[in-house]
């Protein structure tokens, strides 16, 4: 007799559909709870929308910069309505392409909620009422919100989360951004482009606290040459509404005028009313799910994956660990989550892209390396397309010259940061990096160029600037 494995999946983001489909793969009889629809926040408020606003914006920039090379554009206005209705279109259709794929596998798809009863089964409300499902393996994938302050409560209309912004039909008068991390500073960054008056609230001495400490300088450089204001190591207290405007209020009693302002202060876990402390999962003191390298939660059976656990908050980091935690569960080859090969991309203008080892963690000796660094401007295909401002960084160990970890500042770093990636996942030394053949000119010649600086380098680290 053939037994059949019950999966039930809580959450239909990049965690939950792709468990989903590695569970329904192997042989699992899967069954997936989401309230909002497939492709979960990444999908539907944040990432797919945020960025594309932001390639609307990268036009823009593109336009503005063309008189650098001889040509001049005027007359180019923006439809904020257009954009924005452009954006939850391509969201909605994402989101139907995957809840089309996942039927096309046979996985149930429930609309509603679920929370655990105990470790064999989860109890799905749904708009026809309760279902009791048994699960043989559960995965809670249930992401994360935008976290609120206390005295800035968001009203959809002046006072925004990111998940409101593409509700705005003009653009704002003067946006006032409070938060200077990777979400405050790609928006600041794409509203700017846009043509608005843009004041970024900031209580760290620079932009992008949590990213490569020169890529953070060459981001806020770039900002404040082109016109945007920067409120350094000052914090938000409170905003309100004063008719068609917006007051907010610093902690040193100073206030900022605009039209409107975004809170992007981080997110928490959505954790609460699952029945996770019953079950006996255990939680971090932010709440969120503590999970082993391969998604397992302190519960046997239960396992968990994406913004919920707090491991790195990025759409494919969740899509790995969901997928993990099915192979896992279910039997297959399986390797442990390794962060150190994960890459990252902030989306302005210039991207930020990073892999690996990075400058923080060499600085503080917890890692014995080799740098190089080579600015953007010194590349020739750069030059040709106008662009100075970024970076090519590479970091090796010192005797094997094996690469470690890297850092990309340019336009379509993300793109660029793949080379690294694969340098690092798969432990190739910067000769060999240096070797391969590249593309003349190209911005990629640059990762060579550091492979070729690195060569026969003494000493722990070493930059050239």
């Amino acid at each position: 007799m053939l037994l059949v494995t019950d999966v039930v999946i809580i959450g239909g983001g990049p965690g939950g559909y792709e468990a989903a489909l590695v569970g329904a793969q192997l042989g699992g009889n899967v069954t997936l709870v989401e309230r909002r629809g497939l492709g979960g926040s990444a999908v539907l408020t944040d990432v797919v929308p945020s960025k594309t606003l932001i390639a609307t914006a990268e036009v823009m920039t593109s336009i503005r910069g063309a008189g650098n090379l001889g040509i001049h554009a005027s007359g180019v206005t923006v439809d904020l309505g257009r954009v924005n209705e452009r954006v939850l279109e391509l969201a909605l259709r994402q989101s139907a392409d995957i809840t089309s794929r996942l039927r096309g596998e046979g996985i149930r798809i429930l609309d509603g909620t679920g929370r655990l009863d105990g470790t064999e089964a989860v109890v799905a409300s749904t708009p026809d009422g309760e279902e009791r499902l048994p699960a043989d393996i559960i995965l809670v994938a249930t992401g994360a919100r935008p976290r609120e302050l206390p005295e800035a409560r968001p009203d959809g209309e002046r006072i925004l989360n990111w998940t409101q912004m593409y509700s705005l039909r003009t653009l704002p008068e003067r946006l006032i951004v409070v938060g200077s991390g990777v979400t405050g500073a790609e928006f600041a960054s794409a509203y700017h482009a846009l043509g608005v008056d843009v004041v970024l609230v900031s209580s760290r001495h620079q932009v992008l606290p949590g990213e490569d400490a020169d890529a953070g300088r060459v981001l806020q450089q770039v900002f404040e040459s082109s016109g945007m204001t920067i409120l350094s190591r000052a914090r938000a207290q409170a905003a309100r509404r004063t008719g068609d405007g917006v007051v907010v209020t610093l902690s040193d009693g100073r206030t900022v005028e605009g039209s409107h302002v975004l809170v992007a202060v981080g997110a928490v876990p959505n954790t609460e009313e699952l029945g996770l402390a019953e079950a006996g999962i255990a939680l971090a003191p932010s709440g969120h799910i503590t999970v082993d390298k391969v998604s397992r939660t302190s519960a046997r059976g239960v396992y968990a994956a994406g913004d919920c656990t707090g491991v790195f908050a990025l759409a494919s980091v969740a899509a790995m660990q969901g997928r993990i935690a099915m192979w896992h569960a279910l039997g297959d080859a399986v390797s442990p989550l390794d962060l150190r090969t994960v890459s990252a991309n902030v989306f302005t203008a210039p991207e930020i892209a990073t892999v690996g080892v990075g400058q923080a963690e060499v600085d503080a000796r917890l890692v014995a390396a080799r740098a190089v660094m080579l600015p953007l401007g010194s590349n020739a295909r750069a030059k040709m397309q106008g662009l100075s401002d970024g970076f090519v960084k590479v970091f090796c160990l010192p005797t094997t010259g094996i690469i470690i970890g890297g850092v990309v500042v340019a336009p379509n770093a993300g793109e660029l940061i793949h080379v690294l990636a694969l340098a690092v996942a798969s432990k190739i030394t910067v000769d060999e990096l240096a070797q391969a053949f590249t593309v003349y000119p190209s911005l990629s010649g640059s990762i060579a160029e550091a492979g070729r600086r690195l060569h026969g380098r003494d000493g722990e680290t070493q930059t050239s600037i």
